[in-house]
This record gives C-alpha cells, structure tokens and sequence, in this order.
C-alpha cells in the first residue's frame, strides 16, 4: 500500500470553463460512454464537468476523458452500472490553470451517511441503517496572499456564488478531482510573531472523483 504524504501536493483551481455540450445518451458502464454531438471538441485526458438529470449521482461531477471514439466519449472511472436513466445533460471542459501556493491544511467534514433510528411497536429494541449523507465539507488553513492567483479566483466565485473545480494532484500522480462552492472573506488572521493566515471553505457539490497515476 502507498501512504500519500501531504507534502508537494498541487492544488489546481478552475480558470476557464469551456462551452457546454449536450449530451445525447450515457450508457450503463464501469467507465460511463457518452453520446456526444460531432464537432464536441473533447480529447483524451481533458477533464470534464458533468451537469445531468436522471443520473443523479453524475451532476457536478468532475471526471477525465479516457478515449473518444467520434461522438462516443469514454470517461475514466465514471461508475453508471447501478444508475437511474439518463434524461439529460451537457458535459463542459475544464482548464486548471491556476495553483494555489498559500494553503497549509486541508480537513474534510460530512460526507458520511446520516443515521436513521427506526423503532416499530413490535419489538423493545431500536436499530438505525444510513440515511442520506451530510453534505461534505472542505476547510483549508492557508497564508494570506491577496495577490495569490487561486485565491483570488475562489474568492471571485464566493461573492457570485458560483461552482468552481478543484484538483489535488500528489506526487505519484495520484488525483482527486470535484467542484464545489468557494466560501472565503480573504480577512487576515493570526496571533503575535506568527504568519498571517486565512480560512477557505469549498463546500463540495457531487461527488469526488480519485484516480490513481495519470488517472486515464
């Protein structure tokens, strides 16, 4: 087994978003196949995010491009097999062009399954079972640098609200990729003789994505 190190570990952020490309079919797969219109413009190794309807678990998420095949395009790692039919959707390019340089922790919270107590009339002893799961969270301590270019685009995206991905790339070329919503003042912070730092909050819509190597 590895044990990852956070340690020279990139932290990519959303600089561009490309066009969004209907999407005609998704088939049921280990690695999703999307039916695209010709011209979709998308190659291998090019991440991606999803926005659809009927296959919940796939909205907002981020995967990579693993082949195309004309208007047929494969993504890596995108589990459809146990998923509700497809209805609709648009798949758009990512551009990660910006890397954060100031972030010094990351903690995670939520995520996990809620539970559910259930009690009939029937018996003297309660059970639960997993409810639905609390939203999933991501804090970062990280040194104040108005100018840092990553900042200042979550920032951006905190006072319009909007969704921007985020990339965790590792050594080994290990990755973690999902989109969520920046939530950050950019307010220094800190005590006595130590650094000024400031808190950035990501709260994570759909679902994380991880591969490991190149990840295609």
């Amino acid at each position: 087994m590895d044990v990852q190190i956070w340690s020279d570990v990139d932290v990519d952020v959303q600089s561009e978003l490309g066009d969004a490309v209907p999407i005609s079919s998704i088939s049921k797969a280990v690695d999703a196949v999307l039916g695209l219109d010709a011209g979709h413009g998308l190659a291998v190794g090019d991440p991606v995010l999803l926005r659809v309807r009927g296959m919940r678990e796939l909205d907002y998420k981020v995967a990579r491009v693993k082949t195309v095949a004309g208007e047929n395009v494969t993504l890596s790692g995108v589990d459809t097999v146990d998923s509700k039919a497809f209805i609709s959707g648009t798949v758009r390019k990512i551009t990660f062009g910006l890397s954060a340089e100031t972030f010094t922790d990351v903690t995670p919270s939520g995520g996990t399954a809620e539970d559910v107590n259930i009690r009939t009339i029937h018996g003297k002893k309660d059970f639960s079972r997993p409810g639905n799961e609390a939203p999933l969270v991501y804090e970062f301590g990280s040194l104040w640098d108005p100018s840092d270019p990553a900042i200042v685009e979550l920032k951006k995206a905190s006072r319009s609200r909007q969704i921007r991905a985020v990339r965790f790339g590792f050594l080994d070329e290990t990755e973690v990729l999902f989109a969520g919503y920046p939530s950050l003042s950019n307010a220094p912070s800190g005590s006595a003789g130590a650094a000024v730092t400031t808190p950035v909050r990501i709260n994570v819509r759909g679902e994380l994505t991880a591969y490991a190597g190149t990840g295609v």
